[in-house]
């Protein structure tokens, strides 16, 4: 057994998990009533979900209170990369929109859930979210709170910790980090366990209704994975981007893909970034941090929707309005996390530009959850996989400079 365990660690993780991808689709087609394999999926996602918030909240602690004076991070530069990367994927949905209009068969569906009133309640969720309690953001994966709270102690205790505190909570940081390293090692029975579970549960029959919307969505996602970010990437690095760009996507988004949680996918970016030798002051904070801000794929579903429901119903839509979609998409799509519901609950927000009704738009929020097996699942492996990329992206583009300068 040991042997086994040995000889099976040997293998790419990567390689693992297309292994247990494939025998869970063999799964579900062969036993689809064999239910008790999904439980595999759930436990992984349960135990990513569980470890994601300690270890934010205690590698930033960790990250902020070691930093030494004088020691550069590329965070503003992340943020713009983020900020860039949510507008282009908002200009991106609205331009293929207009070349691919799609009308929609409305159906109702989704009155037990509330949109927020307005981009002001919006950020009104994201302030309160910074000022929680921090047991209850730990509690309920409030990254945002999380993240206050964590940068407030690690300055306090930059300046006030004595050396074996801070010795001390890079120990726990490193404990931390190595549970998680164990949790990830079972991702290929996760994975097992989510794709039967997807296949076997849902099937793709519900999906053959509204499959030119759902092309247009994963088409625009696509176009923004591996034409659009790569094309960030060339401009701040002037390298080739795709070698960088496919390691993200092959070891980022496939999880994301399945776990269908940007939160839950913290841990393995993570350890993707410690892979690819980054640095970990800068990671530690820009990975929690994209988490809930990067989110391009709910950009995209908030433009591409709200645009169907505008041309199913007959509304001229002008350059001007057009703008104004990109930009409330991309700020919606960066408050998504603080919105229960997610992306979709804010189609009504950017509907109301056209003077869609809230009873309409929340018909299109139905929609989406009918597709949402594939939309939901493709848009957090773009918002997780970019949050290493642009991270990457920072720290090549710093060397860079560096070089030049040199």
């Amino acid at each position: 057994m040991k042997n086994f365990i040995r000889k099976w660690s040997e293998i790419s993780l990567v390689k693992r998990i297309l292994a247990g991808l494939i025998i869970g689709i063999i799964l579900a087609l062969v036993v689809p009533q064999a239910s008790w394999i999904s439980i595999f999926g759930s436990l992984f996602v349960g135990a990513l979900k569980a470890v994601a918030p300690i270890l934010v909240l205690f590698l930033v602690i960790n990250a902020i209170a070691s930093h030494k004076t004088g020691q550069q991070t590329n965070m503003k530069m992340i943020i713009f990369l983020y900020a860039i990367g949510t507008f282009s994927a908002g200009v991106i949905a609205v331009i293929a929109s207009f070349i691919f209009p799609v009308s929609l068969t409305l159906q109702t569906g989704a009155d037990d859930v509330t949109p927020p009133g307005g981009i002001v309640e919006v950020l009104q969720t994201l302030l309160f979210n910074i000022v929680d309690n921090p047991v209850n953001a730990l509690m309920n994966a409030n990254y945002i709170g999380i993240l206050a709270w964590a940068i407030v102690l690690g300055i306090v205790l930059k300046s006030i910790a004595a050396d074996t505190t801070k010795t001390a909570l890079a120990n726990i940081s490193d404990a931390i980090t190595t549970i998680v390293k164990w949790v990830i090692e079972l991702a290929p029975i996760g994975i097992l366990g989510l794709v039967f579970d997807a296949i076997a549960s849902n099937g793709l029959s519900a999906l053959t209704e509204y499959g030119q919307l759902l092309i247009l969505l994963l088409g625009c996602m696509f176009f923004i994975a591996l034409v659009v970010n790569p094309l960030i990437v060339f401009i701040f690095t002037r390298e080739n981007p795709y070698p960088m760009v496919l390691q993200t996507l092959r070891e980022s988004a496939i999880t994301a893909f399945f776990t269908r949680s940007s939160a839950a996918n913290i841990p393995v970016n993570l350890n993707l970034c410690k892979k690819m030798d980054l640095d970990e002051d800068t990671y530690s904070i820009s990975i929690p941090l994209g988490a809930t801000i990067n989110m391009a794929g709910a950009a995209v579903t908030i433009s591409v929707l709200t645009l169907a429901a505008a041309h199913t119903l007959g509304i001229e839509v002008d350059l001007w309005t057009a703008i104004i979609l990109s930009v409330l998409s991309a700020v919606s799509a960066a408050g998504a996390s603080g919105v229960a519901g997610g992306s979709l609950l804010l189609i009504p927000l950017a509907a109301s530009l056209f003077g869609i009704s809230n009873d309409v738009a929340m018909q299109v929020v139905a929609v989406g959850f009918i597709i949402g097996v594939l939309q939901d699942s493709c848009e957090t492996a773009l918002n997780s996989s970019s949050d290493v990329l642009f991270t990457a992206t920072a720290e090549k583009a710093k060397k860079r400079k560096q070089n030049h300068v040199a």
